[in-house]
């Protein structure tokens, strides 16, 4: 995935909160395309089953399951954005699974915006793999 607005961005610089702002629309477009393409679905019916795949219990186990396949420094992106304090309050979640949620979106936009296209593919593929096929 080549970035779309090809800015130049001190990625290093970016708070931890602000990878996961970027990031957490990148994971929701994977998991929209992938929902597309798989069939044509009514739109209420695609944005229910995208739902259950980008709320926070399912970006938790999502992060769970990339853990392991982290290099270093994508597990330090992660952490930071796991232990990152935001003013915002869990809704329907664990505080533990907003925080993992978090993790995994930073981690998603920090690739994202690094133009690393082939692990976030990578990752995502573990993801499904492991999360199962809730979607058929």
């Amino acid at each position: 995935m080549n970035r779309l607005f090809d800015a130049p961005c001190d990625v290093e610089s970016l708070s931890a909160l602000n990878l996961a702002f970027v990031g957490d629309t990148v994971f929701d477009l994977f998991v929209r395309e992938r929902l597309l393409c798989q069939a044509n679905r009514p739109v209420n019916v695609q944005h229910t089953l995208a739902a259950r795949q980008v709320k926070a219990a399912a970006q938790s186990a999502a992060a769970k399951a990339v853990l392991p396949f982290l290099t270093e420094r994508e597990a330090a992106v992660f952490r930071r954005g796991r232990n990152a304090h935001s003013r915002h309050k869990a809704k329907n979640a664990t505080e533990g699974d907003y925080h993992y949620a978090t993790g995994l979106e930073a981690l998603f936009g920090d690739l994202y915006l690094r133009g690393e296209t082939e692990r976030l593919r990578a990752l995502f593929e573990i993801i499904l793999e492991t999360a199962g096929e809730e979607t058929k």
